[in-house]
């Protein structure tokens, strides 16, 4: 017997050894050696073309698989401090300091001429074509979407209702049944194949989390609504919606008809949901990076027009510093007219690349107002860092992107159902209200290209997406959903999600 359990007990120690050496797993967490600070978007680098990058609280974690080719160190590199080097022996968990770099800028860097600030820009400008990579391309990406939606007021400011079920108490227990704050995050994991003419993706692994008891409360209130709709309202009826000077005629048969084709729809849905092309994890993904692909510094469309409109802006050089053992000009930038932005872009000297491009709007982008309704944009701030890869060209390497939204009504809303089919008066029955409902919307895209690999068109045409691919579901954070993969490590407020959610 005791044969046998020492056999086991060295078995199962042979197995964990084994394990350890066919993947091994680094975490730590990475601060300013003097104020003992986080430091936000170092990259870590432990392969040739391998690595990844600090979240906004200095955190990291990666796994070496079997085989993998590594440095001799793990190496830690960020703006402002010195490239350092830890062994891969360092504990897990441990805490590793960098130690900030003092740059002197006399005869550090090499000039064939020096150029003003405006002239900088220019040669930037000029040199995007050559700098940029349109070459078809692989790249292995992690996506975090956080969306915080935060209810300021929301008052139905019920007047009167013919309808004995929909009274004061039941429209303002709608009010407060409607969730004041809420929260969806999304990780992904995934292949990004694009070039000039198209763009797939290949999904490895998709988590979302989010409180399904708030979706399912308002679910019930609509479908209570519904159920109190059908009762009393008469299909041969039309509904006359007035908001101020403005009204509509909706026939109600065509609203029950639309009901009845939702209903269908759901059902379908429910039966092929193997088969679905439409709402799965890629057609959400697609939507996500297309938002952050379209903003690139020099999109034509993008918000952060300082390429476009540059002569909207004024520069200023702000001195030197490196981005992975090159040299870069620091140039600030601030609206010289009617310009949204303020913020830094690092340019390198001897291409004049752009390496990184901070940046926050010093206005509302966008003011609308009308009647009582109200709609601003009120945040877009971020940075975008970029990287030279094989061709020696550079792409996107990591972004972090935050949209800001606010929205308010404040209008009467009158509803009345009228019918022309029955005896007396048309009339029917009414519903009348004032409402004041204020939004506002935070979204915040957290992208790391952990591997760029320069691919043949045919390769982006012959792959096929797996868009039937559904999101895994998570009532709260699962740190094991990610085990033996690579992603920016989650910040302490994603950790810490949790709903009661049970199915």
């Amino acid at each position: 017997m005791l044969h046998k359990t020492l056999f086991l007990s060295t078995s199962l120690v042979f197995i964990c050894c084994i394990y350890q050496l066919q993947a091994q797993t680094f975490a730590a967490k990475l601060v300013d050696g003097k104020t003992k600070k986080a430091i936000p978007y170092a990259t870590v680098a432990y392969g040739e073309h391998a690595g990844v990058i600090t979240n906004d609280e200095g955190l990291f974690s990666f796994t070496l698989k079997e085989n993998e080719k590594k440095l001799d160190s793990i190496y830690i590199s960020s703006m402002g401090y010195e490239k350092t080097g830890f062994p891969f022996v360092a504990p897990l968990d441990s805490i590793l300091y960098l130690t900030p770099k003092a740059i002197n800028l006399d005869g550090v860097f090499l000039f064939d001429k020096e150029l003003t600030v405006d002239e900088i820009i220019e040669k930037m400008i000029e040199n995007i074509p050559s700098n940029r990579n349109l070459s078809p391309i692989k790249q292995r990406y992690f996506l975090r979407n956080s969306e915080f939606a935060n209810i300021h007021k929301l008052d139905f400011g019920f007047e009167k209702s013919s309808i004995e079920e929909l009274d004061k108490e039941l429209i303002d227990s709608i009010g407060r049944a409607v969730p004041r704050n809420t929260y969806h995050y999304t990780e992904a994991l995934g292949d990004l194949y694009s070039s000039k003419e198209m763009s797939k993706i290949g999904l490895i692994k998709v988590a979302e989390m989010y409180n399904k008891d708030q979706l399912n409360s308002i679910e019930g209130i609509g479908d209570y609504m519904e159920t109190i709709f059908k009762k009393h309202v008469k299909p041969s009826s039309y509904l006359k919606v007035k908001s101020g000077l403005f009204s509509q005629k909706i026939q109600v048969d065509s609203i029950l008809n639309d009901i009845k084709e939702e209903e269908a729809k759901e059902l379908a849905s429910e039966i092929e949901k193997a088969k679905d092309t439409t709402n799965g994890a890629v057609h959400g993904q697609r939507w996500m990076l297309r938002d952050i692909y379209e903003e690139l510094y020099y999109k034509e469309d993008s918000k952060l027009n300082i390429v476009d409109k540059y002569k909207r802006y004024s520069f200023s050089l702000n001195g030197y510093s490196e981005i992975d053992g090159n040299g870069v000009y620091v140039v600030d930038f601030e609206p010289k007219g009617k310009a949204d932005f303020k913020g830094k872009i690092y340019i390198k000297i001897d291409d004049f690349a752009v390496m990184r491009i901070d940046f926050e709007n010093v206005k509302n982008l966008r003011n609308f107002r009308l009647l009582g309704i109200y709609y601003r944009d009120v945040t877009y701030k971020g940075t975008m860092r970029f990287g030279k890869i094989a061709n020696g060209r550079y792409a996107l390497k990591f972004a972090d992107i935050t949209f800001g939204k606010w929205f308010r009504i404040d209008r009467p809303l009158d509803v009345i159902e009228k019918n022309k089919h029955v005896k007396g008066r048309r009339k029917q029955n009414e519903l009348r209200m004032n409402l004041d409902f204020q939004i506002s919307n935070v979204d915040k895209y957290e992208l790391v290209i952990f591997q760029n690999e320069l691919i043949e068109e045919a390769a982006i045409a012959n792959y096929k997406e797996d868009k039937a691919l559904k999101p895994t579901y998570m009532p709260a954070y699962n740190a094991d959903f990610w085990t033996g993969y690579n992603i920016m490590e989650p910040n302490a407020a994603i950790k810490s999600f949790k709903t009661t959610y049970s199915d």
